[in-house]
């Protein structure tokens, strides 16, 4: 039986609070108009220089770590090599820290992930040389031949995966990481391949510019950020041109203070208003430029700010909610487990965003405490675009929320890399289908708001809600499944009533009756079908004893009667 799998923590700031981040862009146009012969190269601009000097630091720093030097040493080092301040330099070894620490944590999950996908390989390729044997024993040389291919494809997947997790392995028992290609590997395959060319490589690797908050310095001395006169604009210290300043008594170099670039800064309206207050509360920020193939600048603002207080209560129930490609079905529970109707009054407004095409965002209520919420571009969109939209939709379903002060149930699906496979179709849908990334959405727009969300166990929720709620509330099966969510996030269990037993009886007389007409192919009370009934007949009688584990696991009574609900329609 699969286990279930851990809920993890929630990424939080250094303070206990959360990540609170903004994408904006920067129009530097002013520029210092002296240079250092020995930092600047040709014809770029100091800010170009600056990012290129930062870039090869965390380069360097990063090999120098890997040797096991220490961070001072670097420290001083450092600003030797690149003309850096040391700010700037110490922003740069922490930064290949975290490319480590990263990589390290990466290095458990690919064995992890490796093993799982050798595990199945394996089993299909033991599947596949029991159907060689089939075939030789019924002397069938087609199937014969197709099953050699099958074999042959099969042991090279198994060795290929073999050979990666011992090379994983070694890596992790001599405690060293897989190499690190700063700039992207899949760009170098394409400049390997002449589908690049090693200048949009180049720029890869020196096109950022990092520099942390400091709350004792006024939020940060590199990447300055100022809101005055309603604008924003950014102040980035171009290090490399400060002048040297005198020498101390105790023989340290001393610099003046560096020339800045300083301009205009757009960020989202959505946003400004907050980190106006976030700037007037002396909140330290990060900052980290990003200069991309065409030359504009994108600033990534992270402030750590506290976790808002908690504004739902569950005593009063919970809103279920069911993901699907084109949207999000909403229940409304209360705290026995049963639909509530929406509040007097209760309306939700259309969003401003959206007004390209009539009929882009679609809300069907029913007053029973039903909701389905569908926006039909949400399916086939690509890109930025789909991520647009989500957002819009995680904001509207958060609203509501709000407004009936219960927690959110969702699903905790999982999709994780391990279960891509060989499995074109189940591939593309875990690649393409929103459901991960609207409950994320919906998950950090909660957290940040204040709206408590739990996560349950997604098994045969669409089937429990079928067969118990759908006809009895008069709602689709997305409906039915939103409720079957928000009830077990109240901690109750699916049990098999009276109702659905007359239910698998009046089916299965159906099925038994005698037609006049020729039977069909695979229609009818098939063998299939009747093992599925005898199935069902012992399953049935035990289920409302079993404990909730049992009850919701994968071979379960509810994926027999998801099997009965196929082959009956």
């Amino acid at each position: 039986m699969k286990k279930r799998k851990k809920n993890k923590k929630k990424a939080a700031g250094p303070n206990g609070g959360i990540i609170y981040t903004v994408q904006g862009e920067w129009f530097p146009k002013d520029y210092p108009a002296f240079r250092f012969p020995e930092w600047h190269r040709g014809n770029e601009d100091p800010l170009v220089t600056e990012m290129r000097l930062f870039s090869a630091c965390v380069r360097w720093a990063f090999n120098r770590l890997l040797e096991g030097k220490a961070r001072e040493e670097l420290k001083k080092e450092g600003q030797e090599l690149f003309g850096l301040n040391s700010r700037y330099v110490d922003d740069a070894i922490l930064k290949a820290k975290e490319i480590i620490g990263s990589q390290q944590e990466l290095l458990a999950l690919e064995i992890e992930e490796t093993q799982k996908k050798l595990g199945r390989a394996k089993k299909k390729l033991d599947r596949a040389e029991k159907d060689l044997d089939k075939a030789k024993a019924g002397d069938d040389p087609g199937k014969i031949e197709k099953a050699k291919r099958v074999i042959h494809g099969r042991r090279a997947r198994a060795r290929k995966l073999s050979a990666k997790l011992a090379e994983l392995q070694a890596h992790q028992e001599n405690g060293t990481i897989p190499k690190v290609v700063f700039g992207g590997k899949s760009l170098w395959r394409r400049v390997c391949k002449g589908q690049s060319t090693r200048e949009e490589w180049r720029n890869a690797r020196q096109n950022r510019l990092y520099a942390r908050g400091d709350e004792t310095k006024g939020g940060n001395p590199n990447l300055k950020l100022v809101h005055q006169d309603g604008e924003f604009t950014l102040s980035a210290a171009i290090s490399h041109l400060a002048k040297p300043g005198k020498i101390d008594a105790k023989g340290v170099q001393h610099t003046k203070h560096a020339p800045r670039v300083t301009a205009k800064l757009w960020l989202p309206e959505k946003h400004r208003l907050k980190v106006w207050e976030l700037l007037l509360g002396g909140v330290p920020y990060t900052v980290e430029l990003i200069r991309g193939q065409d030359g504009r600048y994108r600033a990534h603002i992270t402030f750590a700010v506290e976790t808002p207080r908690l504004i739902t209560n569950s005593n009063l129930g919970y809103l279920g909610m069911d993901t699907n490609p084109d949207g999000v079905a909403l229940a409304n529970i209360g705290y026995f487990g049963q639909p509530e109707p929406w509040p007097e009054g209760f309306d939700i407004p259309y969003p401003r965003a959206l007004h390209k095409f009539a009929g882009e965002f679609q809300v069907i209520m029913q007053p029973n405490g039903f909701l389905y919420i569908k926006i039909p571009e949400l399916a086939y969109s690509r890109g930025y675009r789909r991520t647009y939209l989500i957002g819009v939709l995680a904001q509207v379903v958060v609203d509501i929320t709000k407004v009936l002060g219960k927690p959110m149930a969702v699903e905790n699906l999982d999709f994780g890399k391990d279960r891509l496979d060989t499995n074109k179709r189940f591939n593309r849908m875990a690649a393409n289908f929103p459901y991960r990334k609207v409950i994320d959405a919906v998950m950090r727009k909660a957290f940040k708001e204040g709206v408590s969300v739990k996560s349950v166990w997604p098994a045969h929720t669409s089937t429990a809600g079928y067969w118990k709620y759908m006809e009895r509330y008069g709602v689709v099966v997305h409906q039915a499944a939103a409720l079957v969510i928000a009830r077990r996030a109240t901690g109750f269990k699916e049990r098999i009533t009276e109702e659905l037993k007359q239910n698998v009886e009046k089916i299965k007389e159906e099925l038994s009756q005698k037609v006049k007409t020729l039977p069909g192919e695979g229609k009818g009370m098939t063998r299939k079908v009747k093992r599925l009934f005898r199935r069902l007949d012992e399953k049935i009688l035990v289920h409302n004893g079993l404990t909730r584990f049992k009850q919701e696991s994968f071979y379960s009574v509810w994926h027999d009667l998801k099997e009965l609900a196929l082959s009956s329609r």
